[in-house]
């Protein structure tokens, strides 16, 4: 089974988008679903991000995002890649 999320980051946002951003990085790493998240350029408009995490962890890391996603308004800035599950 793939253990690796993917995260569909905009390139251009505001400051307050992108400091939230940046602290669900940071909370993905202090809640331990990962030690690092790979950074790379998909598009003119996005980045992926990615990271891998344990067989364990994978649902309720994904299930994480999600909920912070949409609690801090994120939708049209950050979006979860579901590869074929």
């Amino acid at each position: 089974m793939e253990n690796t999320i993917k995260l569909r980051v905009r390139k251009e946002i505001d400051n307050s988008n992108e400091l939230k951003v940046l602290k669900l990085k940071g909370t993905l790493i202090t809640r331990g679903y990962t030690e690092i998240i790979h950074i790379a350029d998909e598009s003119e408009d996005f980045y992926l991000n990615s990271f891998s995490t344990s067989p364990d962890q994978k649902k309720e890391a994904e299930e994480f995002v999600l909920d912070y996603i949409s609690n801090n308004n994120l939708t049209n800035t950050v979006v979860l890649i579901n590869d074929v599950r």
